[in-house]
């Protein structure tokens, strides 16, 4: 099963969640609701899960072995490295084209003469 796709859906700047990303395999088939986490200065995936009724969470998908698992991480990290990036890039490029806009004047008050008696 190859991965023909990565999507980063939503970034999120507070809290240890740092992305939402979904994974294509094979062109055929969507997996949505990746996590990318991020804990101690390190970034890992959480595959989607539900709740169960005793609180506790269990994953609805996850790779069966340590192999596959290691190959989704590294993509969907990629991508949320190139994403990451892309977003400083424009942020940084709207910042400098915020700093280049002159200040609009305000325009000088018309005046009229006074209208003769």
């Amino acid at each position: 099963m190859l991965i023909t796709d990565v999507k980063v859906r939503k970034l999120f700047d507070d809290g240890p969640m740092k992305a939402i990303v979904s994974v294509t395999f094979d062109s055929q088939l969507a997996l949505h609701d990746i996590k990318v986490i991020n804990v101690r200065d390190k970034h890992f995936i959480v595959m989607p899960s539900r709740k169960n009724p005793d609180g506790t969470y269990r994953d609805i998908v996850h790779p069966i072995n340590a192999d596959f698992r290691a190959e989704l991480e590294t993509a969907v990290l990629r991508a949320y490295d190139e994403e990451v990036a892309r977003a400083e890039a424009a942020a940084a490029e709207e910042a400098a084209a915020a700093a280049e806009e002159p200040i609009p004047e305000e325009p000088e008050e018309e005046v009229y003469p006074e209208p003769a008696d």
